[in-house]
């Protein structure tokens, strides 16, 4: 089963909507290049074939996922524990630092300077989940062991 959010699942759904409204055009694309000829030797037939794949592809794994996934409200977890949609502030046991985290079910791409988005299934994704405030989670990376406070909960 898959978490998200409710502004994922609305992401989710605003683009598979654009997907499934691309449908006509690249048909339509499609067409037009099979009516220039040879197909042998026609690129805009072969690359809107390939666009065509890879948005079909990108359609089923959204549907999949959109009918596997279980949607988490905020505040539906204990009080005080992290779960997929928590925003938590950490301190590395190494150096001090501090910053802060967004535990969600998958990755948006969008940068932002206020926190970092982790996913579920990453390692720090695995260690945050249903962790608690004050507790210290360890986070195999690829270059060792990683040590974090948990120091609140936003």
């Amino acid at each position: 089963m898959d978490f998200i959010t409710p502004d994922e699942k609305k992401q989710l759904e605003e683009r598979l909507n654009a997907l499934l409204a691309n449908r006509p055009k690249i048909s339509q694309r499609i067409a037009e290049a099979r009516a220039l000829g040879d197909l042998k030797e026609n690129a805009e037939y072969h690359s809107a074939r390939e666009q065509q794949g890879m948005e079909e592809a990108e359609i089923r794994r959204i549907e999949q996922r959109l009918s596997n996934a279980q949607v988490i409200e905020k505040g539906s977890g204990a009080e005080g524990v992290v779960f997929i949609g928590s925003m938590v502030r950490l301190r590395d046991q190494r150096t001090g630092d501090e910053d802060v985290y967004r535990l969600v079910g998958e990755s948006s791409g969008e940068m932002n300077d206020d926190y970092i988005e982790v996913t579920t299934n990453s390692p720090m994704g695995e260690a945050l989940m249903k962790a608690r405030v004050g507790e210290v989670i360890n986070v195999k990376a690829p270059r060792g062991i990683k040590t974090f406070e948990i120091i609140e909960l936003l």
